[in-house]
């Protein structure tokens, strides 16, 4: 790639590390192109945040560790998200949540995470250069586009950088590192399919007061929950079909907990964009980076309701963490 350089040889690639862009293809879903981009974009923009990077910046997203880099250029690093995550440079820890030096040669692991969290971050100064596709460099799961090749890292690859003069390492004061946890609560606002029209009023006490399972089967498309049965306000879903989770087709949002039957799903950044099913509730954008970090098959989701001026308010304090002016010099 011209003008660029080799920075990382890919010796074990993981589970599914993909290279992901923030906030990714955005103005596509009329289209049929959800915007793909990080899962936790809290912890992926700090990431960036560390290495110097604009918090967009193209980067690493890895599900439950097992990746294995080799370092080709001398660089600066930064690994954010899950804790639990067993991460060496060389064999020996390495830090979280701070700029880190690294030259040809250094090896980077990362084992299992072990939790709580789910995914792990990994910017590195000057970003992770790959063709842009359509506006973006996100890789979209769902289409095979973006990234390397549209897929996830493959054992071989090999990753370039744009070189950059080497930034002022920093720290995350511990105040502003996002925290982890088994049991999660995430903030959510109603509908655009709630009640009266089609839950009862009922429902959506239910929704907020139960304690809800994530389901193994959940991924960058969605995160399924345990099954509930619903009362719902209506007998049937009319012309669109015979249960009343059934709608006519329309589009979905990014975070909306589509019910399909008796079934909640957290639509992801590589979800479907329309579909004839209900979405009674959407995870607001500060509620987001939580969705990347439940672990499938253990961890639990409460959900709490915000107005519009509490999650604009949220919002605000994630772009507040986000700023490296508030981290601390090495």
């Amino acid at each position: 790639m011209p003008g660029t350089h080799a920075v990382f040889d890919v010796v074990s690639p993981g589970l599914q590390t993909l290279v992901q862009e923030y906030p990714g293809r955005r103005g596509l879903q009329s289209k049929g192109f959800f915007p793909a981009g990080p899962m936790d974009h809290l912890s992926f923009r700090i990431a960036n945040a560390l290495v110097g990077n604009d918090p967009g910046a193209a980067a690493l997203e890895v599900p439950m560790g097992r990746l294995t880099l080799r370092v080709l250029a001398e660089s600066s690093i930064a690994v954010t998200g899950a804790e639990g995550s067993g991460i060496t440079l060389n064999g020996g820890p390495m830090p979280l949540w701070e700029t880190v030096h690294v030259a040809p040669g250094d090896t980077i692991a990362i084992s299992i995470i072990r939790g709580p969290g789910f995914r792990v971050y990994l910017a590195v100064a000057g970003g992770i250069d790959v063709p842009v596709v359509m506006g973006s460099r996100a890789t979209y799961t769902m289409g095979g586009i973006g990234g390397v090749e549209g897929r996830a890292l493959a054992k071989g690859d090999v990753l370039h950088g744009n070189p950059v003069p080497p930034p002022a390492p920093l720290r995350v004061p511990t105040s502003l590192r996002p925290t982890p946890a088994n049991d999660w609560e995430i903030e959510v606002m109603r509908g655009p399919h709630a009640d009266p029209d089609f839950l009862t009023e009922q429902d959506w006490k239910d929704l907020l007061a139960a304690t809800w399972k994530v389901d193994l089967n959940s991924n960058r498309v969605g995160t399924r929950l345990n099954s509930h049965r619903f009362r719902w306000a209506r007998s049937s879903g009319g012309v669109a079909g015979g249960h009343p989770s059934n709608v006519l087709d329309g589009s979905y949002p990014i975070g909306g907990i589509n019910t399909n039957g008796d079934v909640p799903v957290i639509l992801g950044p590589d979800g479907p964009t329309a579909g004839g099913f209900t979405v009674i509730g959407t995870v607001v954008q500060a509620g987001l980076w939580k969705i990347g970090q439940l672990r499938p098959g253990r961890d639990t989701v409460r959900f709490r309701e915000v107005p519009l001026d509490e999650a604009l308010a949220l919002s605000a304090r994630l772009d507040y963490t986000t700023d490296p002016s508030h981290y601390e010099e090495l």
